[in-house]
């Protein structure tokens, strides 16, 4: 009760961790697609070409995280997280001037080099340095927080993009990122409790050093590979999300109705985050339920849709469980089967499934999309959900062995 009165700086971490998500990932993910359609009409590329840089993104994530995780324990997390930033808002400035698809590839591959550290480690590593009590509700607080900067970024870009253009607004967006974000992080950020003369939030006296597995020994278990498989398929699984839109047109339902399906899986990814989070608190067991179970009834209702829209779109909600299960799912379940000793270096080495199964899936469902029902790949999703949960349970189960806090 006490460290819900007394202030502590961990809250300044979760500060700052929320605005890397919402602001930092907000602006160059969640409203990617904005810009797809006015930026390839000028360049007089396919939007298929133009989209193509967003798997230079997740590739060159994919590349860099083994070595993110290292440096975010050699280095100071506080310059890196910073250093990040800037480069990220310069890019952006930079893109504002770009005039060929190639080009946008290149600036591509910068962002997945910032966003193993922005998007893939930032929140559940400071999290989990900072917090030894309710880590799953911060964990999912923080990575609630760039749904809600897609809400709010959106509507914000569109009206920029129609109305001054998109170099203008790729130039806002930057500056937005470089102007508010990175001094903020510069100014605020900490590496560890201690720097501040404090202990982590729910941290007992006796306990100064984080407990749990160590990186060489995490890597030899068939857990630690248990969970980069579970990692892999909730990934391919939120990928289904990019093809939902046009599934809900295809049987039936008008382009505006499939913007309220969308819409109705925002609302469960950014709910399904805070309350995972929450409930992986209670129980990790509780939380591999929600995410996988949820998700598979949303699958459920969404083959069932054409009976109407209310189900329709109460399908795309419990879908976006699954789809928040993604980030806060993997990284409380890392967390809780190998503990916080080593945990940027194991989390960043799982996390490559995560980037590198959204390059591969991102356009993958869209080939098979071409070649069967799209039916089949909602029955596929329930067919991957269900092993992803298998999955967890195994790994909750053998993380008894390790002794971890």
């Amino acid at each position: 009760m006490s460290t819900l009165i007394k202030f502590h700086y961990g809250y300044v971490i979760v500060f700052c961790c929320c605005l890397i998500m919402g602001i930092n990932i907000g602006l160059v993910m969640s409203c990617a697609g904005i810009f797809y359609k006015p930026v390839s009409s000028e360049l007089k590329v396919s939007v298929g070409d133009f989209g193509l840089y967003m798997t230079f993104i997740y590739l060159l994530s994919t590349l860099m995280l083994t070595k993110a995780g290292q440096l975010m324990d050699k280095y100071s997390a506080r310059w890196l997280l910073t250093l990040s930033s800037a480069l990220l808002g310069i890019v952006l400035l930079a893109m504002s001037q770009l005039t060929a698809v190639w080009q946008f590839y290149v600036a591509g591959g910068l962002i997945g080099l910032t966003l193993a550290f922005l998007l893939y480690l930032s929140y559940p590593t400071m999290i989990n340095r900072w917090f030894n009590s309710n880590i799953g509700f911060f964990i999912g607080l923080c990575s609630a927080a760039s749904g809600i900067g897609g809400v709010i970024f959106n509507p914000f870009g569109g009206y920029l993009i129609a109305h001054y253009g998109w170099r203008t607004t790729y130039l806002i967006f930057g500056a937005i990122i470089l102007v508010l974000v990175t001094p903020l992080l510069a100014l605020l950020l900490r590496n560890y409790p201690g720097d501040k003369g404090l202990q982590a939030i729910g941290e007992k006296q006796a306990e100064t050093v984080k407990s749990g597995v160590d990186y060489a020994h995490a890597i030899r278990s068939p857990v630690f590979y248990a969970l980069i498989v579970f990692a892999f398929l909730m990934i391919a699984v939120s990928t289904i999300n990019l093809f939902l839109p046009a599934y809900v047109v295809n049987v039936g339902y008008s382009v505006e109705q499939s913007g309220i399906v969308a819409s109705a899986i925002m609302l469960g990814v950014t709910i399904g985050k805070v309350a995972l989070g929450w409930l992986n608190d209670k129980s990790p067991r509780y939380g591999i339920f929600a995410s996988a179970g949820l998700g598979m009834a949303g699958f459920v209702l969404l083959l069932l849709g054409k009976t109407g829209m209310a189900v329709m779109a109460g399908g795309g909600f419990l879908f976006g469980w699954a789809y928040a299960g993604v980030t806060v799912e993997t990284a409380l379940l890392v967390r809780t089967v190998f503990g916080g000793k080593d945990y940027a270096k194991i989390f960043s080495n799982i996390a490559i499934a995560l980037a590198a199964g959204g390059a591969l899936m991102a356009g993958g469902w869209g080939y098979l999309a071409d070649l069967i029902d799209f039916k089949a790949i909602l029955s596929a999703g329930i067919v991957l959900l269900g092993v992803s949960g298998i999955l967890g349970f195994y790994a909750l189960r053998k993380s008894e062995k390790f002794k971890t806090v």
